[in-house]
């Protein structure tokens, strides 16, 4: 699988990682913070959408979604940058229907794009070579074991429009998150929930929304490896889960 924020190894043991997905982090250490996201992305490029991406982007779908829950609306709201979710979607439709489905919101984007960074340009594109640049290739492996690169800023990812240094096409901490007051009036509205992961009930401001749909009448459905305190608002949770459990969501 893919590391957690939390749990991504190597170099990251030292840092806190999340401090490197700031604009505090890009200003002082360009270098550093495109090598993270580099280690990232090439992680990302090397995974598989699992059972769990699979059943939820059958909901995606209307003709899936109708044998499990007919006459039902469902939106997708995920924190996970990786694209596993789309591409769990399109592994489901013929090659001629695959596209990126208006009911997966992401709110904190997507990271294989990248931003230009001069304030004249700001033209933004998806990138999925590997590697993105050959100032990057090969320290994946290098912050793995432990061992940071310098990368010269020169050398970093340029902008294919205007030459200039991009970055990692991410929201940063502290930032808003793509597309918020339209996940939260979706909340306002919505009669089930279904949570997956820890992140989904810690991070501000999506920890906010199942809290939301039960404020409102609704259910919320927790699934997770641990139980937590944090789970008191669900009217079921399913803790330490494996695949056999997830298939019971699926309905292809």
């Amino acid at each position: 699988g893919i590391p957690t924020f939390r749990d991504a190894g190597g170099l990251w043991r030292k840092h806190d990682v999340r401090a490197l997905a700031t604009p505090q982090a890009w200003g002082e250490n360009q270098s550093r913070v495109w090598q993270f996201y580099h280690y990232r992305r090439e992680i990302a490029l090397k995974a598989h959408p699992n059972a769990a991406h699979t059943a939820i982007a059958q909901l995606a779908i209307p003709a899936l979604r109708e044998k499990l829950a007919p006459n039902a609306e469902s939106t997708h709201i995920t924190q996970n940058i990786d694209g596993l979710s789309t591409r769990a979607y399109n592994d489901l439709l013929p090659e001629t229907e695959q596209q990126t489905p208006s009911s997966i919101f992401k709110m904190h984007g997507r990271l294989f794009d990248v931003e230009c960074t001069a304030h004249d340009c700001k033209h933004r594109e998806l990138i999925t070579t590997s590697p993105i640049c050959t100032g990057l290739a090969g320290t994946e492996a290098l912050v793995e074991a432990g061992t940071e690169r310098v990368v010269r800023r020169a050398d970093l990812p340029r902008c294919s429009q205007c030459g200039e240094l991009t970055r990692p096409g991410v929201v940063w901490f502290g930032k808003k998150p793509h597309r918020i007051q339209e996940i939260m009036a979706l909340a306002e509205r919505a009669d089930f929930c279904i949570v997956v992961g820890t992140s989904s009930i810690v991070i501000q401001p999506a920890s906010r929304i199942a809290g939301i749909v039960k404020q409102n009448g609704g259910k919320v459905a927790g699934f997770n490896v641990d139980r937590t305190n944090r789970h008191t608002f669900c009217s079921w949770v399913l803790a330490r889960f494996h695949f056999q459990y997830i298939n019971v969501m699926s309905v292809a």
